[in-house]
């Protein structure tokens, strides 16, 4: 991985992590079209890089981390499932990491709900979130173990389905990101370190130029999105994915094409 490959991969998870396109997804198909998807640091990298756009969120809403304990243990009762459920299954998930087309499928199947999600949820406005409810979106978020499903997709849609309006829903999927995200970082980085995988400088220095890139777009990401949410809704995200997710399909197989010619 070359710096400029690092900045755009940097660049595609802050703008995407926080949006319900699969951040996962398109790290997926970038790093692949780069030609560096099996590489054991790109793989590190993807998940390293996520700790800048989790620094966004605590920028961004740092007033609201002062609020009462009772907030935290609802933030770890929603973290429990992806903790249980990302440990019994880590090795397959590991697995499909590296498949376009389970990508490209999440992209479409995701694409085609969230043309829907809004005639089916969109007029609720609740904003209280119970413990119950809390575990529920946890539930909903594990669902992104699935490549191309999108993390704050699944979680927004799981709080939406439980009567919270769409900016409610986004905002507890923001906060929920950072234990998730932390933990599968800390994870992923003590696996590679159990195996004696040495970072050289010049990875060290990557991983530094994606944080603060990854922080920097992720900031603009997050208050762009609840704006445009809040106003209009899932649909332009839905379109998005169902032609993301044919055109990564129309490409896998011309390529295979073109290498079985």
């Amino acid at each position: 991985m070359d710096t400029l490959q690092a900045v755009i991969l940097a660049i595609v998870e802050g703008l995407t992590e926080f949006l319900p396109v699969s951040s996962t997804g398109h790290m997926i198909v970038l790093s692949s079209f780069f030609g560096i998807a099996h590489e054991d640091f790109t793989k590190l990298f993807t998940i390293v890089i996520q700790l800048g756009t989790i620094m966004s969120v605590i920028v961004l809403y740092f007033k609201r981390f002062f609020q009462s304990l009772d907030f935290y243990f609802k933030l770890f009762v929603a973290f429990i499932p992806a903790v249980i459920l990302g440990l019994l299954f880590s090795d397959a998930i590991d697995s499909l990491l590296e498949n376009p087309i389970t990508v490209a499928a999440s992209l479409i199947i995701g694409g085609f709900l969230l043309l829907k999600v809004d005639d089916w949820f969109g007029d609720e406005e609740g904003t209280e979130i119970s413990y119950l409810t809390a575990l529920k979106i946890g539930f909903f978020q594990c669902l992104a173990m699935i490549p191309g499903v999108s993390r704050s997709g699944a979680s927004i849609v799981g709080g939406m389905t439980q009567k919270l309006s769409r900016k409610v829903a986004a905002e507890f999927s923001f906060f929920l990101a950072i234990p998730t995200m932390f933990g599968a970082t800390a994870k992923k980085s003590y696996d590679y370190y159990k195996d004696g995988f040495e970072l050289t400088n010049d990875q060290v220095n990557l991983l530094i130029i994606g944080n603060i890139v990854g922080f920097i777009v992720a900031l603009v990401a997050i208050k762009t999105f609840i704006n445009y949410l809040s106003k209009h809704g899932f649909k332009m995200f839905g379109y998005y994915r169902i032609i993301a997710g044919a055109a990564i399909l129309i490409i896998h197989f011309f390529i295979q094409k073109l290498t079985i010619i």
